[in-house]
């Protein structure tokens, strides 16, 4: 009887015991930490993203209280781990603004990392620190600036994506043996690819449509050209002068001349084409709105019209051997509007619908040019190749209808150039 009392009470104070010590070990995890952020630093850096650009998500909605459960992420976009942030995913939803420069270095679990498909301007951001990051795609934007020179110490990267910005300067020598994806094409960059095994890699495709951009899968470097015969002048013993620093004379004096020869040169070929055409026959009379715009919304009357001639070129012609980003279709379903006008014809800027902007030139009064005489001319202005010089991207010919399509060059002058 006794040994039963006993038992009794043990199970009795066991009891006791876990209800007034034990009680919390009962609850579920999860339920501890929705209120509390277990990483404050981490939801600070992306708060830093969210008061920095506007989107079509409401990010300021959505991005509330912890971004974290466990293993899943409760914000939009954030893929968590072990209560950490590993994946940020924006991509797609107008992200509009220019990035903080130090944001990202306080998520030091991030592996993944992409705005594609945004508006984000402004320089790449900085990315030190963040070791374990492998996948970084920026592409489909409008960066600026060079590429950053700490993103060649990332140890475990294995992707990156920056094609189609405007991204300028050189490429970092990228050396890591991780490195299995990588694209800068569509840019603004210059200089020698890097003689690193990890560029002996990729093909021709991840660095075409850079101009100035030559080595290992290109076109070979070409030798610097000797010292220009003005030197440029001593620096001024005066102190510095606040505002923009300007450019010395003797480059002002050569950008001036090369310009010069460029235009003459293109002026020089129209010309001649100007006057065999009048040779042939009296050019026909077009009229227009006085914005031009119904001589547009009219190209597909004329393709139309074209379809039966037997000389005209069936696509667009392309001068770059890879695939084109457009078709002849993409380009009349385009929305547009006028540029200006000269003797020649009348200069539009085309939206494509995948986002991709260029400028059109409809070439008038030269309807009894031929074929062949057109393709040579066009021929001999694609092989042109200067940094004061628009590039033509591709052409199309019919008796009804010419068409010459440049690289979109947005605003500017050459006094900014010269000035600026």
């Amino acid at each position: 009887m006794d040994l039963a009392v006993s038992n009794i009470f043990v199970v009795a104070t066991f009891v006791v015991f876990n209800l007034i010590f034990g009680l919390s070990s009962t609850m579920p995890v999860h339920s501890l930490f929705q209120t509390k952020v277990l990483f404050p630093e981490e939801r600070d850096a992306l708060m830093q993203i969210r008061d920095s650009v506007s989107s079509t998500l409401d990010l300021h909605g959505n991005w509330t209280g912890p971004p974290c459960n466990q293993n899943s992420g409760r914000w939009a976009g954030v893929i968590c781990s072990n209560w950490h942030v590993v994946g940020l995913v924006l991509e797609g939803i107008q992200l509009t603004g220019s990035l903080p420069p130090i944001f990202l270095q306080n998520i030091t679990f991030l592996a993944y990392l992409s705005f594609r498909n945004n508006s984000i301007y402004g320089p790449l951001p900085n990315l030190s620190n963040l070791v374990l990051l492998k996948s970084v795609f920026f592409s489909y934007n409008r960066f600026t600036g060079p590429i950053p020179s700490e993103y060649i110490e990332l140890p475990n990267l294995e992707q990156l994506e920056l094609q189609r910005n405007y991204l300028d300067g050189e490429i970092p020598p990228f050396d890591q043996p991780t490195l299995t994806l990588f694209n800068v094409s569509y840019n603004h960059l210059r200089g020698s690819i890097p003689d690193t095994d990890v560029f002996q890699r990729f093909s021709e495709s991840s660095y075409d449509h850079n101009s100035n951009l030559c080595g290992i899968s290109l076109e070979p470097c070409p030798v610097l050209p000797l010292a220009p015969l003005i030197p440029p002048p001593s620096p001024p013993i005066s102190p510095p002068q606040s505002g923009k620093r300007k450019l010395p004379i003797w480059i002002v004096v050569l950008v001036a001349v090369v310009s010069t020869l460029v235009a003459l040169m293109v002026m020089y070929v129209f010309s001649c084409c100007y006057k065999k055409a009048q040779e042939r026959g009296t050019p026909k009379e077009h009229q227009a709105g006085e914005d031009g715009s119904s001589e547009w919304t009219d190209r597909k009357t004329a393709y139309s019209r074209s379809a039966e001639d037997p000389e005209r070129s069936v696509e667009l012609q392309f001068f770059d051997k890879n695939i084109p980003v457009f078709d002849l279709d993409d380009l009349l379903r385009a929305s547009a509007e006028v540029l200006g006008k000269g003797k020649l014809g009348t200069t539009y800027k085309a939206n494509l619908e995948s986002g991709a902007v260029i400028s059109v030139k409809r070439i008038e009064y030269m309807d009894s040019l031929s074929k062949k005489e057109f393709i040579q001319q066009m021929q001999l202005l694609g092989k042109m190749r200067h940094e004061n010089l628009v590039q033509i991207i591709s052409f199309y010919y019919s008796k009804e209808e010419k068409l010459i399509v440049y690289e979109f060059v947005p605003g500017g002058s050459l006094f900014e150039l010269l000035h600026g």
